[in-house]
């Protein structure tokens, strides 16, 4: 549910199969592959692991014959596993041709993605754009217009920087860039609505890999037009810095009303789950009070009191079980993703944060008696004691989610 203090700004609703962005829908979280589209097999796990760690549309790259060949496959391969998360297609440079050479490929994408300043120059741009929206028309496909700043139109930003030389008073380069960053999204969507795609067919976007930059360009896109508006920056690192700049981006856009659907966009680690970018932007809009998706736990930090690491082995253990839980709680039970979970460390916050949540349990710190006191909605239920705790605890946390909340 929205957090009260928060006031959406109005856009229009786009249908992307049964995922509704923009209106009063809840902002929605999507991902992107990094397998070789081409490898059915391949992608279609990715495709399907990334969908069961929440992701509710998931893009992949559609850049030659045989990728495009691939997608038909891969989508009749999710529909055996009863995925049907939408797929979107990711689309440059040829675009134009392997929508219209590969019919049963654009049937089964659910949207495509078109990037204005990949698609080609001049009258051949406009000739290969005009291609890509009357296939989107011809099997109602919704379009995100997706504007980056690394690969913007240069022939615009030249007429622009030129355009903004000449004034009095010039503005700085890297305001004139995200001016035609806007420029070059609102244009291409107004010639996409010329070319006949209705306003609730379009989504609009406009990256770049700096904090400061994407919330201007935003604040500014917002103002200027009703379209549904896609977040994320294009590159936002590896680790804790990704985490980090996606974070202090997004929040700030959607602290303002802006944005109804996101992307964290995470180097992952060599080896690395590709669906942490999933969990990132999940535990975003969940720590903001805009969405829920799995139950929170809060834990304590820890400090001197706190020397044994029991607690945060049960605060790990709880955590992974819960989201592990969740593909299977959300098809069983309404509301579970509302949850909260306290394992703290000591008795200074230990019973009070137990007590406010939903179950809670205060471990012993150093010196306590060895004994860890569990609450349940605010009321001491019972003392666990000895080696089992983590067990028990689990026990009483699947206990409360058959007994609480409402079978589907």
């Amino acid at each position: 549910m929205m957090h009260p203090s928060i006031l959406r700004h109005p856009t229009q609703a786009v249908r992307v199969d049964d995922i509704i962005i923009g209106g009063a829908a809840p902002i929605v979280v999507q991902s992107m592959t990094n397998t070789d589209t081409a490898d059915i097999n391949t992608t279609t796990k990715q495709v399907h692991e990334l969908a069961i760690a929440g992701s509710e549309l998931v893009r992949i790259t559609v850049n030659t014959s045989e990728a495009a060949e691939a997608v038909p496959h891969i989508r009749r391969r999710l529909d055996a596993l009863g995925c049907k998360v939408p797929l979107i297609g990711d689309f440059h440079y040829n675009g134009h041709r392997l929508l219209t050479e590969y019919p049963e490929c654009a049937q089964a994408l659910a949207k495509y993605r078109i990037n204005p300043g990949n698609v080609g120059k001049n009258r051949k741009g406009e000739d290969q754009f005009a291609m890509m929206i009357a296939v989107a028309k011809q099997y109602d496909k919704p379009v995100r217009i997706g504007v980056n700043w690394g690969s913007l139109d240069q022939d615009l930003v030249v007429r622009m920087m030129d355009e903004n030389a000449k004034l009095a008073e010039p503005k700085d380069v890297s305001e004139v860039t995200r001016e035609a960053l806007i420029v070059s999204a609102l244009d291409s969507a107004k010639r996409a609505e010329e070319l006949g795609l209705s306003r609730d067919r379009i989504v609009l976007s406009c990256k770049v890999s700096e904090v400061q930059d994407l919330i201007a360009v935003y604040q500014q896109l917002a103002k200027r037009c009703d379209y549904a508006l896609h977040l994320g920056l294009t590159e936002a690192g590896m680790g804790s810095k990704g985490i980090v700049a996606s974070t202090a981006a997004l929040s700030v856009l959607l602290q303002q009303g802006i944005g109804d659907t996101i992307r964290v966009s995470l180097t992952p680690a060599p080896g690395g789950a590709r669906t942490e970018e999933v969990v990132v932007a999940q535990e975003i809009l969940q720590t903001m009070g805009l969405r829920s998706f799995t139950p929170m736990v809060t834990a304590c930090p820890g400090c001197g009191r706190t020397t044994s690491t029991v607690f945060q082995e049960l605060a790990q253990h709880i955590q992974n079980y819960l989201r592990a839980q969740m593909p299977v709680w959300r098809e069983q039970y309404s509301g579970v993703e509302e949850m909260t979970v306290a394992v703290m460390g000591c008795i200074v916050n230990g019973p009070g944060e137990s007590k406010m949540a939903n179950i809670g349990i205060s471990l012993p710190g150093t010196g306590e008696t060895p004994s860890a006191p569990v609450y349940v909605d605010g009321e001491k239920t019972v003392t666990l004691r000895g080696d089992n705790i983590a067990e028990e605890f689990t026990r009483i946390v699947n206990e409360y989610v058959a007994r609480k909340y409402v079978k589907k």
